[in-house]
């Protein structure tokens, strides 16, 4: 063992320093215990200084926040029957080395151990309000359950495990789990609930869509969808969870077809805005045309849009256009 590691075990932490007799300073290498890496240092002077504290390059680039800690220490000197240094229980928030230092008086020799006992770890939101302790850890535990399930149920789709109904599409067919898709949609829920033709038969007819974009669309169920997946089909997508009543991957969609209007497509959004009456999204249109001036730039597409749009999306226009333009 090196003089400067520290071994960790559940919440304890130990550095055993072998020499300090000709040393005026010595930090620990970093050692982890919940989400922090942390160091230990000792500083002779004429007291001895032990100070305990986070990393503070791991705080910034990982954007950690610092820890509210409480804890005790130890410190045990080796081959003497010196009783140790017991320190009473600290409650800190640390940042860096110099929040905080436990004196003792005291000058050791030869080899002796300090022992860090965590009692507790909290964070605090930046906003105040009351601490929450990372132990035990719901987030790791949540987020390591998620990982599981989503693991399992891509299998179950991509190796076609225990499947029990047939989506056919426009140009082929794929298969799928009925559990899941009545658990993601009270529409596909209906159909299999009461005696349809999709109970009977467990084949389901999607022929407005291509068997990639129901691809997609299940990938999206199931919790495994990719983000380029996502962009490419997202207005087939947008269909279905208007179809199927997918309330979350409706809104999903609506952001993301607000993040790229320009132009060439703000007459098309104002579209599909319209027809699947995502408010948002027209109040964007609306915006990006009249607002910020942008109607100019569709002028040749503009008139060709008229004659297909619905009167009353017309007359909404219309109603911007004199709200924008009303005198002051």
């Amino acid at each position: 063992m090196t003089d400067s590691k520290v071994e960790t075990l559940s919440r304890l932490a130990q550095w055993r320093i072998d020499n300090f007799a000709a040393s005026t300073y010595k930090r620990s290498d970093p050692f982890k215990i919940g989400i922090w890496n942390w160091h230990l240092s000792i500083e002779k002077n004429r007291y001895l200084y032990i100070r305990l504290f986070p990393e503070s390059s791991r705080l910034s680039k990982e954007q950690l926040p610092p820890p509210f800690a409480r804890f005790m220490l130890r410190v045990t000197t080796t081959g003497t029957n010196r009783r140790p240094h017991i320190s009473p229980v600290y409650e800190r928030l640390l940042r860096t080395s110099d929040d905080f230092v436990w004196p003792i008086d005291s000058c050791l020799q030869g080899r002796f151990i300090i022992d860090v006992e965590f009692l507790d770890l909290k964070i605090y939101a930046p906003n105040g309000g009351e601490g929450k302790s990372i132990w035990p850890n719901d987030m790791i535990l949540q987020s390591l359950a998620t990982q599981s399930t989503l693991r399992c149920l891509s299998r179950m789709l991509d190796e076609s495990i225990h499947v029990d109904v047939t989506i056919n599409t426009a140009d082929g067919s794929v298969q799928a789990h009925r559990a899941i898709l009545s658990a993601t949609s009270p529409v596909f829920h209906s159909m299999f609930l009461h005696d349809l033709r999709e109970k009977e038969s467990s084949i389901i007819d999607i022929e407005d869509m291509s068997t990639e974009s129901c691809t997609a669309l299940l990938s999206y169920l199931y919790g495994t969808i990719k983000q380029e997946d996502f962009w490419k089909h997202r207005l087939a997508l947008l269909g279905a969870a208007n179809k199927y009543d997918i309330a979350d991957l409706k809104n999903a969609c609506e952001e993301s077809l607000l993040e790229d209007i320009n132009s060439g497509n703000v007459l098309e959004r104002l579209q599909e805005a319209w027809l699947y009456q995502l408010n948002k999204l027209k109040k964007g249109c609306l915006m990006y045309l009249f607002d910020f001036g942008k109607i100019y730039d569709v002028r040749e597409e503009i008139n060709n849009f008229f004659r297909q749009a619905d009167r009353d999306l017309m007359l909404e226009m219309f109603q911007e256009v004199l709200t924008v333009w009303k005198p002051a």
